[in-house]
C-alpha cells in the first residue's frame, strides 16, 4: 500500500458492497449512505459478498485511487455490523491488507526491553 499522510482517517464500510462498483460509483455511496467526503483525503475500504475481494478509495490532492485486493486463501476479517463505519488505525489497516484478523491484535510482550 501507498503510504498515507499523517492523520489520514481510515474508514470500514461495514456491511456488503457490490463489487462492481468503480471508484465514481464507491465515491457516490461514500457521499450519499455514508455522509462523508469521499474527496476530503479519508480511506474507506469495501468488501463483497464472498469476502476475498476488498476495495479501498482514497482522494489524494491529486485525483481519486481505487485499489483492489483479492486474496488466494481465506476471507478478509469483516466487522459484524450491516451498516455504517468502523475507524482503523494504520496498524489495522496493514494487518487487514495481509489477512490478519485486526479486530484483537495482541503485543507479545508488556514488559519493557532492557538492551544490554
Amino acid at each position: 500500500m501507498i503510504g498515507l499522510p499523517a492523520g489520514t482517517r481510515i474508514w470500514i464500510a461495514a456491511g456488503v458492497t457490490d463489487m462492481r462498483r468503480g471508484m465514481y460509483g464507491l465515491a457516490a455511496w461514500v457521499e450519499t449512505v455514508l455522509a462523508q467526503p469521499a474527496y476530503g483525503g479519508d480511506v474507506f475500504i469495501f468488501r463483497g459478498r464472498r469476502g476475498d475481494l476488498i476495495k479501498v478509495l482514497w482522494s489524494d490532492r491529486d485525483g481519486l485511487c481505487l485499489f483492489a485486493k483479492r486474496l488466494e486463501r481465506g476471507r478478509f476479517v469483516w466487522p459484524l455490523a450491516s451498516s455504517g463505519t468502523v475507524h482503523l488505525t494504520p496498524a489495522q489497516l496493514s494487518m487487514l491488507l495481509e489477512g490478519i484478523d485486526w479486530r484483537r491484535p495482541q503485543r507479545t510482550s508488556s514488559q519493557p526491553l532492557h538492551v544490554v
